[in-house]
């Protein structure tokens, strides 16, 4: 009962409120950057502060006037990738390259209840989680967005419920898993991303 009461609650809160309290003993500054700065200081920012989405500020009247993602940067560099020479490591597979998490993979089970994947997100900082089968086989993708959705349509009263049970939540527009494996190139990878939009 008394968690049930705290979830109500949670209708009530403002993002103001949930500031002061999540935030007061670990305050940080606004990570932006100057619509003057260049790509590559976008890039190296988003990096060293592991953000997803990076603001460009104007830094005379302080608006913003744009959000900066990877999924942006990635399609302009697909775009405009003919236009300057290749480096030649996107020539070059991802084992190669040494890109990815090849162990102590943060995964839950098609059984595994709400609950538990949101103490994953919390103790893993990842923004989304591989579902597995009792084989180990991915079978769907359980992510941040499917955890505000949650929220959206105020389906968070029962954190008992299997990622599963969850996911059938999800809005149609979901087409399935994105997969990558270590013998593709980069190249390959990035122009998979980029047409799927993810």
């Amino acid at each position: 009962p008394c968690a049930q009461v705290q979830i109500y609650e949670l209708e009530e809160h403002k993002i103001e409120t949930w500031r002061e309290v999540y935030l007061q003993d670990s305050f940080k500054p606004l990570v932006c950057i100057s619509p003057n700065a260049s790509l590559f200081d976008a890039v190296s920012s988003l990096i060293r502060n592991k953000i997803h989405r990076l603001p460009v500020i104007d830094p005379d009247s302080g608006n913003t006037l744009y959000i900066l993602t990877h999924k942006r940067i990635l399609k302009f560099l697909k775009l405009f990738i003919a236009e300057v020479p290749k480096p030649e490591f996107m020539a070059k597979t991802l084992e190669e390259l040494q890109i990815g998490t090849y162990s102590n993979i943060a995964v839950v089970r098609t059984s595994t209840p709400i609950y538990v994947a949101l103490g994953i997100f919390v103790q893993h900082r990842v923004s989304a989680l591989p579902v597995v089968d009792d084989s180990g086989r991915v079978v769907d993708i359980y992510s941040k967005f499917d955890v505000i959705n949650l929220a959206a349509e105020k389906t968070y009263n029962n954190l008992d419920v299997t990622v599963t049970r969850a996911l059938q939540h999800r809005s149609h527009y979901f087409e399935g898993v994105l997969k990558c494996y270590k013998h593709e190139t980069l190249e390959t990878i990035i122009n998979r991303l980029v047409e799927a939009e993810v």
